[in-house]
């Protein structure tokens, strides 16, 4: 489990909709909106990047935990009254989801921790993060068909690559919501908790990964990544490459000295 707070190192926006917090190898970012779920505006878009940009920025962060406050929602989508107005001309002149590539840039392996619903825009934002840690109260779903849309910020896209076609067309298509525990069946979730425990389980696998070799987790998550974005064979070469160059690096020598040498290897980030 994390410690005790430490110092907050980093400038990370204080106010609503988005607070940010620095613990021991591990940030927390926090959408602060209950009263409308949670909804994703533009303003809590820009701060949310802000916030996973500055903490991606620190040396000192390792992980990131994504939650939403109170016990309703994580995110229960987007700002339906900014976009309701808007044509396919001004859209795409307005640029709203332009910040939204800059979520997924962040390389700073980062983990939703789940309560309530994630729909719409909060399902995507789950999606867009590495691992997904759920309460048995969370609620996933796609309801953008019901409103003449589709999903705009990649969820076609993950979610076909995570479950496949057919389920995620039948997501898709009629909108339905999907219990916890299903989704985590199909793999949406990496670990499905009692609802108070949450953000600390989170919290707690987030610490896991600060604690690990860090040259070696960013390695992994690219070529994890890899394996979505493009063909097997690309990904399989992406893979080797990074495997050899770790050799050369600090942590390799220390990690595998120190596992001949039955002590516990003290990683230097090098």
């Amino acid at each position: 489990m994390i410690g005790d707070r430490a110092r907050i190192r980093v400038e990370l926006p204080a106010t609503d909709p988005v607070s940010g917090d620095l613990r021991p190898g591990v940030g927390l970012v926090t959408i602060d909106r209950p009263e409308v779920l949670n909804a994703l505006d533009r303003r809590t878009v820009d701060e949310l990047v802000g916030a996973l940009e500055a903490l991606d920025a620190e040396p000192d962060c390792r992980c990131i935990v994504l939650t939403g406050a109170g016990e309703r929602a994580f995110v229960a989508g987007a700002d339906i009254g900014e976009m309701a107005d808007h044509t396919a001309v001004s859209m795409r002149a307005d640029g709203p989801f332009a910040a939204w590539d800059r979520i997924t840039a962040v390389a700073t392996p980062m983990v939703a921790a789940v309560r309530g619903f994630a729909l719409g825009g909060g399902f995507e934002l789950a999606l867009a993060c590495d691992m997904v840690v759920a309460a048995d109260d969370a609620t996933f779903g796609q309801p953008e068909i019901k409103l003449g849309i589709i999903p705009g910020l990649g969820g076609t896209q993950r979610l076909a690559r995570t479950i496949g076609k057919a389920r995620a067309m039948e997501l898709i298509l009629t909108g339905r919501r999907l219990p916890a525990a299903e989704a985590f069946t199909m793999g949406l979730v990496s670990r499905l908790v009692p609802a108070a425990e949450t953000v600390p389980a989170a919290l707690g696998l987030a610490a896991e990964i600060a604690a690990a070799p860090p040259v070696a987790v960013a390695a992994a998550v690219r070529a994890i990544d890899d394996a979505f974005e493009g063909p097997l064979a690309e990904g399989m070469a992406a893979e080797r490459a990074a495997f050899y160059e770790l050799f050369d690096t600090d942590d390799q020598k220390e990690g595998m000295r120190a596992f001949r040498d039955k002590r516990r290897p003290t990683w230097q980030g090098r």
